[in-house]
């Protein structure tokens, strides 16, 4: 168990958290959400002992031990892959250690011996003598492939040091797990082992992350931390999201009855309990929504942004035509012999196992980069806006505040551009009083976003061109963000890691590769379960 008790942090007249106090026990998962800087991966340091708070404790039952994802990616640079996932069972390295020292010595003792003894002991009880196949077979399952294991870390991309630090974190069944954003950077597959993983853990695990499908399947509790203080929930995140929003609604409900709207709350509960019990963490889940007292479910205090789409005309007939599109950077083919139109009604996904390729071929129907071969062509009816990747080049050496920042974007068919008007788009992003005089010099990656959703909303478009729309947003950003590409009644083209946001959206999928393409009229989670789909990407990607 984890006992927090009266935890207080300030930062100056800053106040992230005021006597905090939770406790967190064995057999549950809790998913911590906030706001992006509310405190989340503080409060995940704080836990760990990284950061000390100004009053109150963390306890820990005597015993247990912590495992934290590493987030630096150069700490284990001079060890091997399978060394640095080792070090992630603390006790079990030094003690591996201390043995080998003991048998290394050319004055043997009988002392020495009789440590020895103790050692080995202690070794095996921790799996000591299974440690290293053990390690090698996590990092197999994570996609690591045996013949890089003794690499050393420096020698291994970033993609996979951020597997060898997940599989440090997960190594020797932790008491407790703390796991900050342990999806970035995994694909869909590893995504899938690790909710597989987590749903069958049966001691504690906290995970701070943004992806809704993710803390869908682990999570059997929330812990939002909101105005300095966390309060922890029953149920997944989707739980939390749907029954505070029915709270919320029954608020405003001055007609209807108590008795009505404690009915309907239980009605709600009893549905998710049905769903629950369907789900890998089946038991832990149904329990805990047995156990959830009805007054437990309170209304957010959360805002949501008004991210609001509208098109000034309807596409044409003629969209988008792709033909023979082939494009590499410094000799690496990225993609090829990429062939398709895009129709109205359709939302498509894009998808690769190179995220460099996806934001090339979206650079490249934006003309922002030539191809190597092929042609693209717009219809003449398309007004498109684009979220790229990268946005930088739209605040690099800008310092304006918000407000002249964005009537730099505003078409020249728009007549009468005031302050309200401009208001009334930053506002609908949650840019509300002085803030708007906010240099762009001093925006987190999130309010960046947000100031490019207020630019592309301001063009009125008929197609959305969105590379990874969701990073850098909160959970509150992203279900707006996602709620309102479901409602656009134009075309969008996408790619995103966001699993929910890809299967709701989504009514096309095309995938591009070095060597072609595959194009299927169907949702993003029937494509990943399709068998043709599977032979035709390992044939693709071999």
């Amino acid at each position: 168990m984890i006992t927090v008790n009266n935890i207080t942090l300030a930062y100056g007249k800053r106040v992230l958290f005021d006597e905090v106090n939770i406790n967190f026990t064995k057999g549950n998962c809790y998913g911590i959400i906030g706001a992006n800087g509310a405190g989340k991966s503080t409060f995940m340091k704080i836990l760990s002992g990284d950061i000390e708070p100004n009053k109150g404790t963390v306890d820990i039952t005597p015993g247990e031990r912590m495992a934290v994802l590493n987030q630096n990616q150069f700490a284990f640079d001079d060890q091997t892959v399978l060394n640095t996932v080792l070090m992630g069972h603390k006790k079990l390295w030094q003690v591996m250690h201390e043995r080998d020292a003991i048998y290394s010595k050319e004055d043997f003792s009988e002392a020495d011996g009789i440590k020895a003894g103790e050692l080995e002991h202690e070794f095996g009880e921790m799996g000591g003598y299974t440690c290293e196949s053990d390690a090698a077979t996590l990092l197999s399952e994570l996609g690591v492939k045996d013949e890089l294991h003794q690499q050393l870390m420096k020698d291994v991309s970033a993609n996979l040091k951020v597997r060898v630090l997940l599989a440090q974190a997960l190594f020797g069944n932790p008491d407790i797990l703390l796991l900050d954003e342990p999806t970035n950077n995994l694909d869909v597959e590893t995504i899938g082992w690790l909710e597989n993983f987590l749903a069958d853990y049966q001691n504690i695990v906290l995970v701070v992350s943004h992806d809704r499908h993710f803390l869908d399947a682990v999570c059997t509790h929330v812990a939002d931390v909101d105005r300095s203080k966390i309060k922890v929930y029953t149920g997944n995140y989707s739980f939390w999201y749907e029954s505070s929003q029915l709270a919320a609604r029954q608020m405003t409900d001055k007609n209807k009855k108590i008795e009505e709207k404690r009915k309907d709350l239980l009605d709600f509960i009893a549905r998710f309990s049905a769903n629950a019990s369907k789900s890998k963490q089946a038991t832990s889940r149904k329990k805990a929504l047995e156990k959830l007292v009805i007054e437990d479910i309170q209304p957010s205090n959360r805002k949501y942004p008004g991210i609001i789409f509208k098109q000034d005309r309807e596409v044409g007939n003629e969209i988008l035509k792709v033909e023979n599109l082939s494009k590499s950077i410094d000799g690496k083919m990225l993609f090829s012999k990429l062939n398709f139109d895009i129709q109205k009604g359709q939302k498509v996904a894009f998808l690769s196992r190179d995220p460099m390729a996806l934001t090339t071929f979206f650079e490249v129907i934006n003309s922002k980069l030539i191809a190597d071969h092929g042609s693209v062509e717009w219809g003449t009816t398309i007004t498109n806006a684009y979220l790229p990747n990268d946005n930088s080049e739209y605040f690099a050496g800008n310092n304006d505040n918000l407000m002249d920042w964005l009537r730099q974007f505003v078409p020249p068919t728009v007549k009468d551009v005031d302050e309200d008007f401009l208001r009334g788009f930053l506002g609908k992003m949650l840019f509300s009083g002085d803030e708007i005089m906010k240099k762009t010099s001093v925006l987190s990656g999130g309010e960046k976003v947000r100031c490019m959703l207020s630019k592309m909303m301001l063009q009125n478009p008929n197609v959305l061109i969105l590379d990874e729309p969701t990073n850098h947003l909160d959970l509150e950003s992203i279900i707006s963000f996602n709620d309102s590409m479901i409602a656009f009644p134009g075309v969008v083209l996408f790619t995103t890691h966001d699993h929910q946001f890809m299967q709701s959206v989504a009514n096309r999928i095309i995938e591009i590769t070095p060597k072609g393409m595959i194009d299927k009229l169907m949702t993003y989670d029937e494509y990943l379960q399709d068998d043709r789909v599977k032979a035709q990407r390992e044939e693709l990607y071999s």
